[in-house]
């Protein structure tokens, strides 16, 4: 009987010491941002801080952008966070890194993550074919598109599966199929016109592709399913549509919205609460106006999609684009993906699944991303082939938006970085300029 009782209390101090140890290692990941941070003991220095300053200011100086906002944070220690320029350049009202910028395709990682949260409750696998939960999803690939828009087609050389919708690797919208739905778009314009329709309907929301004003996303990738694939999945890379039809997936498996799986699974448990898809008319005093960078000069531009977040009509929303929000909203984001899967005391996700995530390419070798290529679950992948400056170490992984919003988040090295601007037409060259003095800081 005293054997049974001693093994029973070296279990339990076993179970003790293991739960200990843990809340131990977990007490190490950052849980908020410290912005009361001891530069020196950081391991950067006023002065390299007052080098990005500068660089930021001159991109402003020189007209090249109307404002800018930057982020950089190592081991949760926020050292830089700060915007340069005019949110308003008309009406001189100064940038803040308060001010709400347009993410575009930043939304794909957060749609990504959010379908992952699906696929650690055990509702679906990333290797599932995607037709065991939409039936209708394409199973022939085009071979031949006819001038009059007909087309032959084959048996795909095997199922699509949400492997490659996260990697953009589906054949949604891919090759010759644009050309198909180009003749029957210009086809049903001709009919519009003959018929004495010549409006050009405002949509709601953001939105890309598609069948025009639908209200829900489900409209558009049932729309969608009808064509045949561009190439069999997982040959080829062929960046977007993939995450909306993922989008509309989480929908089906989840049995809600996008915009409110999303809100419940990723944005509130992060504290992420400035960013949506839509907001109250007030909200849209906080967006800073787009420009474009034309022939050396700024030239306003329209602002129909941060206008587009205003609507009494908010049941669209997609998974590839449509998110809005503050530079530290989304670094909460990245920081939980630095942390491997955790941030404000909630873990989004398990430390092998964000791995899984970033450390397995999944592509084929040669691919139209280019040379040197590679993309995980949602992010892209940095190797000594494909780098935006040499800083940058083999374990980071990123993307960014097509307005000038980039991330990336660098394990080896403890960091994130974020560079935001709200531009159609950029200049060239000034991620890189910044992503190499934010590592700098910390050399």
């Amino acid at each position: 009987m005293k054997s049974i009782v001693l093994h029973v209390s070296l279990v339990l101090a076993s179970v003790l010491s293991t739960e200990c140890y843990a809340q131990k290692k977990v007490s190490t990941v950052p849980q908020q941002f410290n912005y009361k941070v001891d530069l020196k003991k950081a391991g950067t220095s006023k002065q390299k801080i007052t080098a990005i300053d500068s660089l930021l200011q001159s991109f402003v100086d020189q007209k090249k952008v109307p404002n800018v906002a930057a982020f950089v944070a190592k081991g949760g220690n926020v050292v830089y966070k700060k915007s340069f320029g005019w949110k308003d350049i008309e009406k001189r009202i100064p940038a803040t890194p308060e001010d709400y910028y347009i993410l575009f395709s930043q939304t794909k990682a957060i749609t990504t993550v959010a379908f992952m949260t699906l696929v650690e409750k055990g509702l679906v696998k990333i290797d599932d074919p995607v037709s065991k939960y939409f039936p209708e999803i394409p199973d022939r690939v085009v071979t031949v598109v006819h001038d009059d828009g007909t087309y032959e087609t084959r048996p795909v050389a095997s199922p699509m599966t949400f492997v490659h919708l996260m990697s953009h690797s589906s054949g949604l919208n891919a090759g010759l199929v644009g050309k198909i739905r180009r003749i029957e778009t210009q086809r049903a314009d001709s009919v519009r016109r003959a018929n004495g329709d010549t409006s050009t309907g405002r949509s709601i929301g953001q939105r890309t592709g598609g069948i025009g004003n639908a209200r829900y996303l489900k409209d558009n990738m049932i729309a969608l399913a009808k064509y045949p694939l561009g190439f069999d999945p997982g040959t080829e890379w062929s960046y977007h549509i993939s995450t909306n039809m993922l989008a509309y997936m989480i929908e089906r498996i989840s049995g809600k919205s996008l915009r409110e799986y999303v809100k419940e699974t990723v944005l509130k448990p992060l504290g992420m609460n400035n960013t949506d898809w839509y907001y109250e008319p007030e909200a849209l005093n906080r967006f800073v106006k787009a420009y474009n960078y034309v022939d050396g000069k700024l030239e306003p531009a329209p602002n129909n999609f941060s206008e587009g977040t205003i609507s009494k009509d908010q049941t669209y929303a997609e998974g590839a684009i449509g998110l809005n929000g503050p530079i530290e909203d989304y670094a909460k984001f990245c920081q939980m993906l630095l942390n491997k899967g955790e941030f404000n005391g909630r873990r989004i996700l398990k430390p092998e699944t964000i791995e899984l995530m970033t450390k397995v390419n999944r592509l084929p070798e040669t691919n139209s991303g280019g040379k040197g290529f590679q993309f995980g679950l949602g992010f892209e992948l940095y190797n000594e082939n494909k780098k935006p400056v040499p800083e940058v170490s083999n374990t980071a992984f990123a993307w960014g938006g097509l307005y000038g919003t980039q991330y990336i988040i660098d394990p080896e090295n403890n960091m994130i970085a974020l560079f935001y601007l709200n531009m159609p037409k950029q200049p060239d060259g000034l991620y890189p300029q910044f992503l190499t003095k934010a590592y700098q800081l910390f050399k």
